[in-house]
């Protein structure tokens, strides 16, 4: 097929003075094969009336209401609205760039189904952009140019959303927007990895992230670390854990407690590791703290590493390596 058709779901609310200029970049796109399917999230400013001027002027534009309450119900009403042979998502207050589709439509189309394209991103400010998520998009960035995305899961969403495209019938085998996890696009992207939809490599910036005080990620509940944390966990246990091995956690700190909680309450054995002299030897929730050199007498362990300082890590993954552990296999960084 040339020309599929491409579905771009975008759920809005109270988006009212960025949408023109996000619709705009999607008329906009090289490729002209597309449908919006835009669904309002109970907005209490004019974001409905903004979007239905659009709609009046360009047939490929839709505008529902939310079936149900939220982002992850605005998008699952997108999609069943969808007619798509390929699906994609775009936020209400982001711009796409003018090829964004054109790169994604071809990259799909020459690896075929069991992928996923995704695209190099970059944050815009009007009062720039903070040294914090300035390395976050290099490091995203640098992932996405080798399509390699899947090496650094546990440590953030390493799929840029919503920067990605992918067949329909890979999207619904890997459950589409059935879960109610939070954040919702990281816990598709474990869901991507999980299905072993290959990332497709690219080189070209497609999205632009919009960055303000009010947007999503920074209000929302459920973009807290602790809920990071909480998927993570989830995805380690489900995908990486292998019962017969030890589990050791690294590191005491506000992550590595928030994972030995989240070990405890599910009764699941672990070492609790640190380098700390004030720590080691102490009882933190009834478990010992244990010099990370324990690693040396278990028996092919594996192990959660939550230190988040760069030196600290580096020290750590040359400590494994002398072990002969590898990432990905023995060991994870969540952070």
């Amino acid at each position: 097929m040339q020309d599929p058709l491409v579905s771009i779901l975008i759920p809005f609310k109270d988006t009212a003075r960025f949408l023109p200029e996000c619709l705009d970049s999607i008329l906009n796109q090289e490729y002209a094969h597309w449908e919006v399917l835009a669904i309002n999230d109970h907005s209490t400013d004019d974001s409905w009336e903004v979007v239905n001027t659009f709609v009046e002027e360009d047939s490929r534009i839709n505008v529902f209401e939310n079936e149900g309450e939220g982002i992850i119900d605005a998008l699952r009403t997108a999609y069943t609205e969808s007619q798509g042979l390929l699906i994609t998502r775009m936020d209400s207050d982001d711009v796409m760039g003018p090829n964004k589709l054109q790169v994604l439509v071809q990259s799909l189309l020459k690896k075929g189904k069991g992928h996923l394209a995704v695209g190099q991103v970059r944050y815009f400010s009007d009062r720039g952009i903070s040294n914090g998520y300035e390395r976050y998009e290099q490091w995203l960035n640098g992932l996405t140019l080798n399509g390699s995305n899947y090496s650094e899961i546990y440590k953030e969403c390493v799929v840029p959303s919503p920067c990605w495209m992918v067949y329909r019938e890979d999207l619904d085998a890997c459950g589409a927007f059935d879960a109610n996890r939070y954040p919702e696009d990281y816990d598709l992207t474990f869901r991507f990895y999980e299905k072993g939809l290959g990332c497709i490599p690219c080189d070209q910036i497609l999205h632009y992230w919009r960055d303000y005080d009010t947007r999503t990620s920074r209000t929302s509940e459920h973009y807290a670390q602790n809920y990071f944390l909480e998927i993570k966990l989830h995805y380690f246990l489900k995908l990486e854990y292998d019962t017969e091995r030890p589990l050791t956690i690294w590191g005491a700190g506000n992550k590595g407690k928030e994972i030995a909680k989240g070990l405890l309450k599910r009764n699941i054995a672990f070492f609790w590791l640190c380098d700390n002299p004030n720590k080691i030897g102490k009882s933190i929730y009834g478990k010992e703290m244990l010099h990370y050199t324990t690693l040396q007498g278990l028996k092919n362990p594996q192990s959660i590493v939550t230190v988040a300082n760069e030196k600290a890590q580096k020290m750590i993954r040359d400590y494994f390596l002398e072990l002969g552990q590898k990432s990905g296999k023995d060991y994870f960084f969540f952070c």
